[in-house]
């Protein structure tokens, strides 16, 4: 059953064409040891000791999730777009697996290393490279041993060029996909991270990139770990410190150019519960390590997973248009947890939003809206809702009053916008 009480429609938020956005439901809670407990129904903004505990970070932007819900546990500046040197690398790592999973090339496909991969990303460049040769063949497996633990900027260009012609046609193609994931601000320039003033991404969305990362290809995902990788004879150890200094670590990419400072996207595993954290902007390439590392050891002792709502069970209600019933019941598709301290204390806020009313027929497990879960300022999950049942057309009567209905919410909104 729900951990509280289902909600109706309430009001409206804004106006849409013929429809509304309405809020299916507020309700603010409190976390305590025993459970989920109604509170008052203020809304009011958290101050920072609310939200984490008194904890900060010395890092210029910084954000900690839990790899399971996207639970948002710490933020600072999470949304500031900055470069995000060679965790841009992340975006092109998604684009191959994501190709290799549709089988539009394969692991053994093998591309050639121009003399601009070489040059520009090679071992005449000076940077971090896997140290192809000029005009060999690599296997794209190799390219992208090459590019997760070598942070071979030479492997990137070259997978770009093999996979799309060129590499301004491959960053095309990272924007695509990357808009398609959920990455609404980043912009990329090139396929390594190298300086440009065109590579721009924010924690927060280096932290999305990531859980897709490790939720969608959990057997690729394996390559973060692997702590060595020999290439022409030449063998490097993974440039990610954690896998080596905190216990459970096992990803994902380490960044730095001289605009952009020290930066990481990092996940670690304890106990069942995942966390991902991400910084940037940092000066010195020691507190990076230290600043991660501290994020993550306060989140795994201070936060646990707790259970919100289950599978199936009615969370709220839209209302609908010219159905048998005026209302249709909201369910989640999986149970819904959040992340919550330890301590308790913990005051949510939850919401049920959707666009509405919604139009008759509503067929079961259609989806409608989706349910927010905020800790203080933070959103600390989000999870699509679906009809419960099913909703047909109701009788001409039924109709023709909920018309009347919404044309008199028209002219009193319309009323309201004149004064």
């Amino acid at each position: 059953m729900a951990l509280f009480t289902p909600l109706r429609s309430i009001g409206s938020r804004r106006r849409l064409p013929g429809w509304r956005v309405l809020l299916a439901g507020v309700l603010v809670m409190t976390i305590g040891s025993g459970g989920v407990f109604a509170a008052n129904q203020s809304v009011q903004g958290a101050k920072k000791e609310d939200v984490a505990g008194g904890y900060d970070t010395d890092a210029p932007s910084a954000i900690l999730i839990d790899g399971e819900s996207g639970s948002v546990l710490f933020e600072k500046n999470a949304d500031e777009l900055r470069p995000p040197s060679s965790m841009l690398k992340l975006m092109t790592v998604e684009l191959v697996f994501h190709l290799l999973a549709k089988g539009e090339i394969k692991p053994s496909d093998e591309y050639k290393i121009s003399e601009y991969a070489w040059r520009r990303g090679g071992a005449p460049a000076g940077n971090s490279t896997m140290f192809a040769e000029i005009h060999s063949k690599v296997a794209v497996e190799d390219l992208l041993k090459g590019a997760i633990i070598q942070s071979g900027n030479d492997s990137c260009i070259a997978l770009a060029e093999g996979i799309a012609g060129s590499e301004p046609a491959f960053v095309e193609r990272m924007t695509r996909r990357a808009r398609e994931i959920g990455l609404t601000q980043s912009t990329f320039a090139n396929s390594n991270g190298l300086p440009d003033p065109g590579n721009k991404m924010s924690v927060r969305e280096l932290a999305r990139l990531a859980r897709h990362i490790i939720q969608t290809y959990p057997d690729d995902y394996k390559l973060f770990s692997e702590k060595e990788f020999t290439w022409n004879k030449i063998r490097q150890t993974n440039r990610n410190p954690l896998l080596s200094a905190f216990n459970g670590a096992d990803g994902l990419k380490t960044g730095y150019t001289k605009d952009g400072g020290y930066g990481m996207v990092g996940s670690a595993v304890q106990n069942g519960m995942r966390l991902i954290v991400v910084v940037n902007g940092i000066d010195d390439i020691d507190d990076r390590a230290a600043e991660v590392k501290k994020l993550l050891e306060w989140g795994f002792r201070n936060f646990e997973s707790r259970p919100l709502f289950a599978a199936q069970a009615t969370v709220g209600y839209a209302r609908v248009f010219g159905g048998e019933k005026r209302y249709v019941g909201l369910t989640p598709v999986e149970p819904v947890r959040v992340m919550v301290r330890r301590n308790g204390g913990d005051r949510l806020i939850a919401r049920i939003v959707y666009t509405g009313p919604v139009a008759a027929p509503v067929e079961a497990g259609r989806r409608i809206g989706v349910v927010r879960v905020w800790r203080g300022p933070n959103l600390a999950v989000e999870v699509p809702l679906q009809a419960a049942e099913a909703n047909p057309v109701g009788s001409t009567m039924r109709r023709a009053m909920d018309g009347a209905s919404e044309l008199l919410i028209g002219v009193v909104r319309a009323g309201f916008a004149k004064l």
